[in-house]
C-alpha cells in the first residue's frame, strides 16, 4: 500500500480495514491478523496499526477478546452501511466529474448502464 504523506497513517489502514469489511475480503466473524503480522504486511509501526485497529473498535466493526485476538464485526447491518457509505462517496466523485463536463443525470445514468453492461461482457470473456 503506498501511503500519501499528507494523511495520518492510521487513518489510512482504517480505510483500507474498512474496505476489506464492506468488501468482503474480511468476512463477519473472521478472525483479524495480529497487529504484528499487520505491521509486517503493510510495512509500519505495530503501534500505527494497533491505533488503527482501536478506531475499527470504536467504531463497531472490530470487536476484541484479550485471550482470543481481534473480529469482524458480524453486526451485517453495519456491514452493509459501510458499504454503502463508500458507495455514496464514490457517487458524490461520479456525480462532481459529470457536472464538471456538464453531463446531465440522464447521460450519465445511461453511460454508467453501458460501462456496466461492458464490463459484464468483458468478464465472460
Amino acid at each position: 500500500m503506498d501511503f500519501d504523506n499528507k494523511r495520518p497513517i492510521y487513518i489510512q489502514l482504517l480505510e483500507d480495514f474498512k474496505l476489506k469489511i464492506s468488501g468482503k475480503e474480511w468476512l463477519p466473524g473472521q478472525k483479524i491478523d495480529t497487529v504484528r503480522n499487520l505491521a509486517d504486511t503493510y510495512k509500519v509501526n505495530p503501534n500505527t496499526v494497533q491505533r488503527a485497529l482501536q478506531e475499527l473498535e470504536r467504531e463497531g466493526l472490530a470487536e476484541a477478546n484479550r485471550t482470543v485476538g481481534r473480529f469482524v464485526t458480524t453486526n451485517k447491518e453495519l456491514i452493509d452501511k459501510l458499504a454503502n457509505s463508500a458507495f455514496y462517496e464514490a457517487c458524490d466523485g461520479l456525480i462532481d466529474v459529470a457536472k464538471t463536463l456538464e453531463i446531465n443525470k440522464e447521460k450519465s445514468i445511461k453511460m454508467l448502464d453501458e460501462y456496466w453492461k461492458e464490463g459484464e461482457n468483458n468478464e465472460r470473456d
